[in-house]
């Protein structure tokens, strides 16, 4: 009669716990640090906007106060506050959402079509994505004058649009060229037509590089100086920008008003990154690297 044998278990080894690296632990000091840094003007500008004139300037730093909005009160209270708003938004969103139209239709046919000329299109869409657009303030102030157009949202609209189209087009193009090919001939097979498959199958696909696009070029629209510096003299055709430079000037040393101006100049970016931040990051990376 055979008699089974059990194999010995091996011992169990007890589960150390793994070293904490010092990398990691150096990259997350570093990185509260850099945060740190990066939040703490904007904590103080919003603080101080809430600040009594008295609480303001101070040799020690005041903490815990009580809020008031005055500040708020007076800078909206400027001549011409709101027809700054509405030229400041006329002209980012005309631009970005005309930067959009006109992206799309390029990067599809960057990405998709093959015709004489294409290398140089791309080529110069890197050289205008990378030119300083400042240098080019005295001919375009030569061109609006010459064309009776100084003063003219409508010219800032446009001016804004092509400054913020290269980086569209280079972007989009990314993710055009990273949608398979062959579920546009599937949809065509079906029976849609080019424009049919590329509104129901690519565009749909393309939402991360129109949030990273539309933020870009809404934050480039909306903090530009130089050009409406020089073209815009009219106080009824400026923007935000300029009222911003100019509110210390009217108010002398109102740092409290400044400070809420400052605020209200930021608050739409902010809000606009919050609503696109987490689609925006992923479509800045991906539309840089594929096709």
């Amino acid at each position: 009669m055979s008699t089974l044998t059990r194999t010995p278990r091996p011992a169990q080894t007890l589960r150390t716990k793994k070293p904490l690296r010092v990398g990691a632990v150096a990259k997350n000091v570093t990185a509260i640090v850099l945060a740190l840094v990066f939040v703490f003007p904007v904590y103080w500008m919003f603080s101080s906007s809430l600040k009594p004139q008295s609480e303001i300037l101070t040799k020690d730093p005041v903490f815990l106060f009580s809020p008031t909005t005055e500040n708020y009160t007076t800078a909206t209270g400027v001549d011409l506050f709101w027809t700054y708003v509405t030229n400041s938004l006329l002209v980012t969103v005309g631009a970005v959402l005309l930067a959009l139209v006109v992206a799309l239709a390029a990067s599809f046919a960057i990405a998709r079509m093959r015709f004489k000329g294409r290398k140089g299109l791309v080529l110069t869409v890197m050289m205008a994505q990378m030119a300083p657009w400042e240098v080019m303030v005295i001919a375009m102030y030569m061109i609006a004058r010459d064309g009776d157009m100084l003063n003219s949202i409508p010219l800032l609209t446009l001016i804004y649009f092509v400054m913020v189209l290269p980086f569209t087009i280079w972007t989009l193009r990314g993710f055009i060229a990273a949608v398979p090919v062959e579920l546009e001939e599937a949809a065509q097979i079906d029976g849609c037509t080019r424009g049919q498959a590329f509104r129901k199958v690519i565009f749909p696909l393309l939402a991360p590089g129109l949030m990273s696009t539309s933020l870009f070029g809404f934050i480039t629209a909306w903090n530009e100086f130089a050009m409406v510096l020089v073209l815009n003299k009219d106080k009824e055709a400026q923007t935000l920008t300029l009222w911003l430079t100019q509110f210390q000037t009217a108010f002398g040393s109102d740092w409290g008003a400044t400070m809420a101006a400052s605020t209200l100049f930021a608050l739409p970016v902010l809000i606009v990154f919050v609503f696109l931040q987490r689609r925006a990051v992923g479509g800045m990376t991906a539309g840089a690297v594929k096709g």
